[in-house]
């Protein structure tokens, strides 16, 4: 079956994050991701320039994808602690998958070495995910489901880091735990 030029570079980027959620930015190469695709190298630049192209495409690309992820969240569950446990969900599934973490989490264990675009588009994923977590924290404090004691904000990075973490360390110490178990205790230390 011959693919769209589209389709290519949509499977270019799809083989690419399961490269970088595995062995990160610097653990594989447009050879790689040829070879998996089933295209010729020159195929991929064709698509994308440069290794910084194609990844700060693909943080981009994983943003959006969480953004949208992140409003389903919030017209599905009005209750804010239930929006809460959703979030920790989205890692928990990622995670699933043999494993794998979050492409911007694992790209920013390497931000002092990424091309200032990727970096860029990673950030972007950070400061989504927190602007994100902060509201709605502050709407689990207002509805009397999480301490006051904290500020929102504070809890938001708290949160992130957790998850964040919580998969690295699953699978440094081969584990098998994740996000899940984490997510839940901290909710439930945090409850009012």
């Amino acid at each position: 079956m011959n693919q769209t030029p589209a389709g290519t570079a949509e499977r270019v980027m799809d083989v690419a994050e399961a490269l970088i959620q595995q062995r990160g930015y610097g653990g594989f190469s447009f050879d790689d991701v040829a070879q998996a695709v089933g295209i010729r190298k020159p195929s991929v630049h064709h698509h994308f320039r440069t290794k910084a192209d194609l990844v700060a495409a693909l943080a981009r690309r994983y943003t959006e994808r969480f953004e949208s992820a992140l409003a389903a969240i919030d017209v599905a569950r009005r209750d804010p602690l239930a929006r809460l446990k959703a979030y920790v969900q989205l890692f928990a599934t990622t995670y699933a998958q043999d494993g794998r973490l979050c492409v911007c989490g694992m790209l920013g264990a390497e931000a002092d070495a990424l091309p200032a675009d990727v970096a860029d588009a990673v950030a972007g994923f950070f400061q989504l995910n927190l602007t994100w977590l902060t509201a709605a924290f502050r709407d689990a404090q207002r509805s009397g489901q999480v301490a006051t004691g904290q500020r929102a904000a504070n809890l938001a990075e708290l949160m992130l880091s957790a998850l964040e973490g919580a998969m690295v360390v699953g699978r440094g110490g081969r584990s098998g735990a994740g996000p899940t178990a984490v997510g839940k205790n901290l909710l439930a230390s945090l409850a009012a």
